[in-house]
């Protein structure tokens, strides 16, 4: 049996579209001749692989198996190429990679915009989802590593975790907020708000429940985008979590307030974060992705932002104690 890799990618491109004439245009090729080279695999593997009866032109039970391995080799082989591009001339090629939209707020942006200014040449392609699409992603060969929480991979020999540094949540909401002048904040208060959070928000939730009494609570608002819950809670009185560099622009400009909860402990664990560099045990990173890591804990190891329990106007009268010394 010979099994050509380009009529594969033509596979692919047909599972993806459901159309012999969408995908043809995305492989760049006619339809005409689209069409044969999905037939010339048939006639290699010896059995029809799509269903053309079906209007979505789903893969048969023989096309599933096919498509399956068809992923991981083109996906092989576009690493390969890269990879072997990249040993040629690192400054040339293609890192991908994930993050969560915690770290994809702060953290990622700044290791790439030192990774750019290294290999100007290099592109980043980043992908930013929840951590179970992330690690999708990484089994199907489509990124090489991603950085989100790692409670659920520490443990897991199938996997490499670098660890990097706790970052504190906050509660926080807008200026003008009826909880805002409040001397006192209890966790029960804050359910007499909408709560705008990430799909999947840190342990902290189990936290709310307990302390709250109750079984479970659903959140008014979910996203996966930092910015777009923050102008949520800019625009309602709902509370929103967050990482304090998200968070300082817009406490330096009075515009949001962080609520500390009185009856929940500041160093509680489930406070802080849990972020690392994931990857899969077995698998050298290229060297573009190396180089990445490098960025993302050399950034994440720089001096961290003030105390995040200090009021926000002691750091301010620091800072400006600092520039007059």
């Amino acid at each position: 049996m010979h099994i050509d890799l380009r009529q594969l990618r033509h596979f692919v491109a047909l599972a993806e579209h459901h159309s012999f004439g969408a995908a043809a245009t995305a492989v760049n090729l006619s339809q005409s001749a689209f069409s044969r080279s999905i037939q010339a695999l048939e006639h290699s593997v010896g059995c029809r692989l799509v269903d053309r009866t079906n209007k979505d032109l789903c893969p048969t039970k023989q096309g599933l198996l096919v498509l399956e391995h068809a992923r991981r080799l083109v996906h092989g082989a576009r690493n390969l190429a890269n990879e072997i591009s990249q040993f040629n001339s690192l400054q040339m090629g293609v890192v991908r990679f994930g993050a969560g939209p915690a770290p994809a707020s702060q953290l990622i942006p700044r290791a790439v915009g030192r990774f750019i200014s290294d290999y100007p040449k290099a592109q980043v392609q980043l992908q930013v989802d929840c951590w179970q699409e992330l690690n999708r992603r990484l089994a199907s060969e489509e990124i090489e590593f991603f950085v989100a929480d790692t409670r659920r991979f520490e443990v897991d020999p199938d996997y490499r975790v670098h660890k990097l540094k706790p970052q504190r949540w906050h509660f926080y909401c807008r200026a003008g907020h009826p909880l805002s002048t409040r001397q006192t904040v209890c966790t029960a208060d804050i359910f007499d708000y909408p709560l705008a959070t990430t799909f999947r928000p840190p342990n902290i939730r189990k936290v709310l429940v307990d302390s709250s009494g109750r079984q479970d609570f659903a959140p008014s608002v979910e996203c996966e985008h930092a910015y777009a819950l923050l102008n949520v809670v800019l625009n309602s009185d709902a509370i929103g979590i967050a990482g304090l560099g998200n968070l300082d622009p817009f406490l330096a400009q009075d515009s949001l307030v962080m609520l500390e909860l009185a009856d929940l402990s500041n160093d509680l664990e489930e406070y802080f974060t849990r972020y690392g560099i994931v990857s899969r045990s077995g698998y050298s990173l290229s060297p573009l992705a190396l180089a990445m890591t490098e960025r993302i804990i050399k950034t994440d190891e720089a001096p961290s932002a003030p105390d995040t329990n200090q009021p926000l106007q002691d750091r301010v009268n620091e800072g400006s104690t600092d520039a007059r010394e």
